[in-house]
């Protein structure tokens, strides 16, 4: 029971003992959450006025709760879809993310690395090419993509356990090979399908309030279904021998959270498209921030998740104005070299 109370509480502090170490712990933890909420806030109104249209505070909130604005009206039908599925899209790959690290006891996986997202993409361009009358279940069509290229990776990548490395080779692996069928089924359509293209290019420019209905309703649901499983994600990251002496059925749990991850990869893949490292990024500074406990950390992680996509996505929008970098090139620069930084680390961690 010792090593249980340890592991699933990280947020405090190994070696960190009495009620002001404790007291200072959740001071820090709560002023980063203050942090980023303000920034994501901050990044919400600036992207907001990123465009021919700049509004202030008082004329957005009049023009959305008093009365008609025209200006508020153009930027509501054209602004808002885009930031509002870039946050949603961003929160459930970040959560995604910080789940499967869980399962896999590895903390350089992230749904684009390990092929999931691709999985989940490439069903979306084919249902998007061949099969528009199901537009409206696409995020749910795509969790089959993803389920597969989840299945694949961890059948391949298990001998004798899960090492963390072997995870990541393969994912990459799977990866590559969906966003090959992605990127062959997309040339075949001449690149001039319009949903193709945008899954596949992770293209959300000319997305409208239909697609934030729809990512609301999945997103909604994956990450309170998330939170609820913080719990589950505290044993895993025990030994399995140790969670099994608590008497958890280790096997259950690992494929009913990796379920909800896999979820989440989907429905923000068949929306934003395949978007890699958000899942990566998040989750390791937030750990440095509030610590390891998925109470705290699965929150932080969904609010850092869409501060850091829309902030990308609006950066995007800007540096080579009036054309625009998806947001997903823009996260592949800054998280490629992360993954670098964290696979040496975990070299000294966990072995090859």
């Amino acid at each position: 029971m010792t090593e249980m109370n340890v592991q699933a509480n990280p947020a405090e502090p190994a070696g960190k003992e009495g009620n002001g170490s404790r007291e200072i712990w959740k001071k820090h933890a709560g002023m980063s959450f203050l942090a980023v909420i303000l920034l994501f806030l901050i990044t919400f109104y600036i992207s907001v006025n990123t465009g021919s249209i700049e509004l202030s505070v008082s004329q957005l909130l009049r023009g959305l709760f008093v009365e008609y604005d025209a200006q508020v009206a153009t930027v509501w039908d054209l602004r808002f879809p885009r930031i509002l599925i870039a946050s949603l899209g961003g929160a459930a790959l970040s959560v995604s993310g910080v789940l499967f690290q869980a399962c896999m006891k590895n903390p350089i996986a992230d749904p684009g690395i390990i092929g999931v997202s691709s999985g989940a993409g490439f069903v979306s361009v084919l249902i998007a090419g061949m099969f528009p009358e199901l537009y409206f279940l696409t995020p749910f069509l795509a969790f089959a993509g993803g389920i597969l290229a989840c299945v694949m990776v961890y059948l391949l990548a298990f001998q004798n356990g899960l090492n963390p490395l072997r995870v990541v080779l393969v994912g990459v692996a799977v990866n590559a090979v969906f966003t090959g069928l992605t990127q062959a089924f997309n040339s075949m359509t001449g690149g001039n399908l319009s949903g193709v293209a945008s899954i596949a290019n992770a293209n959300i420019a000319q997305k409208t309030w239909d697609d934030v209905f729809i990512i609301t309703g999945y997103a909604v649901l994956g990450l309170v279904l998330a939170w609820l499983v913080f719990y589950q994600c505290d044993l895993l990251s025990l030994s399995d021998r140790t969670a099994r002496g608590l008497g958890v059925n280790v096997t259950a749990v690992r494929i009913g959270v990796s379920l909800i991850a896999v979820v989440l990869a989907s429905i923000s893949t068949a929306e934003v498209g395949v978007v890699s490292f958000i899942g990566l990024i998040v989750p390791h500074i937030a750990r440095i921030l509030i610590g390891s406990g998925h109470k705290a950390l699965i929150p932080f992680s969904m609010i850092g998740g869409a501060f850091l996509m829309l902030l990308a996505d609006t950066l995007g929008r800007t540096i080579a104005a009036p054309y625009e970098i998806s947001a997903s090139i823009l996260l592949s620069i800054v998280g490629g070299p992360m993954l670098i930084i964290l696979l040496r680390r975990s070299e000294k961690t966990y072995g090859v």
